[in-house]
């Protein structure tokens, strides 16, 4: 989705940027969440850059028999304004989750498609807002989604990135660990669940300085962060089939993770 084609009024076809594809897309997506008794759009902010303000965009999922006990989750894409894929891919999931709301059964997901929101509203220019570590960072809408994150006590960070040029697979790197809420014998996603598309799985347990796991010493638990990297080669009907393929299986795999939990 680099390009989107608009009729205008005068009835011909309007090509329109690749940001204002996106912000078409979020208010379709914006539009949807009025008719959804499990979706709320609940942007975050305001913040202000150079005396011009903008908001975060949020969207909430309380999946069927979703409650308060119920295993928190926050996906985050769209980290630079050359990210766009990522959070069309993202938005894309909110609506399969206006169609299909099992896919979140029991789930309480929170939403974030465009993280370098003010590069998509405001025009800055990309700040790396990807690698920065939240509890030092000088961008606004990191210190936000910190905000949020402390308030909420996600118990993982679900990441969508555009894989630098070169790479011809799909990442899915795990950071942290899902010890202290499942059984360490359990994977968030396997390699049956993968295919029919190519994907290379990485873990890490050190220390993260970036991202949200940078301030995971100050939160009630540690949290898990799984990264989904697609490659920036890939056309843009393979990159959102695999994510949007990629990430409802998370979604299901996790469903079985917290029914497995309530059950020890």
């Amino acid at each position: 989705m680099n390009s989107f084609i608009a009729r205008s009024a005068a009835g011909g076809q309007v090509h329109a940027s690749p940001r204002e594809a996106l912000r078409a897309h979020l208010s379709a997506v914006y539009s949807l969440t009025e008719a959804s008794p499990y979706i709320f759009a609940s942007p975050l902010g305001p913040f202000a850059i150079e005396g011009r303000t903008a908001f975060v965009p949020r969207f909430v999922f309380f999946g069927p028999h979703a409650s308060d006990q119920s295993w928190r989750l926050a996906f985050l894409a769209g980290f630079s304004g050359g990210d766009l894929r990522s959070s069309h891919a993202l938005l894309a999931l909110v609506e399969r989750l206006f169609r299909e709301s099992e896919t979140g059964n029991g789930l309480h997901l929170a939403l974030f498609p465009v993280v370098d929101a003010g590069s998509v509203f405001l025009g800055t220019p990309d700040r790396g807002l990807a690698s920065g570590h939240w509890g030092r960072a000088n961008a606004p809408e990191i210190e936000i989604l910190e905000r949020d994150s402390r308030l909420q006590s996600y118990h993982g960070f679900v990441r969508v990135e555009t894989a630098p040029k070169g790479e011809s697979i799909a990442t899915l790197r795990v950071r942290g660990t899902a010890t202290d809420v499942l059984s360490p014998d359990l994977e968030l996603i396997s390699t049956d669940e993968t295919g029919p598309i190519p994907v290379r799985f990485e873990a890490c347990s050190e220390r993260s300085e970036s991202g949200p796991l940078s301030v995971a010493d100050d939160l009630p638990f540690t949290p898990f962060e799984l990264t989904l990297s697609l490659p920036a080669d890939w056309p843009d009907a393979i990159y959102q089939n695999a994510a949007g393929l990629l990430l409802q299986r998370f979604l299901w795999r996790y469903r079985a993770f917290q029914a497995y939990g309530q059950n020890l």
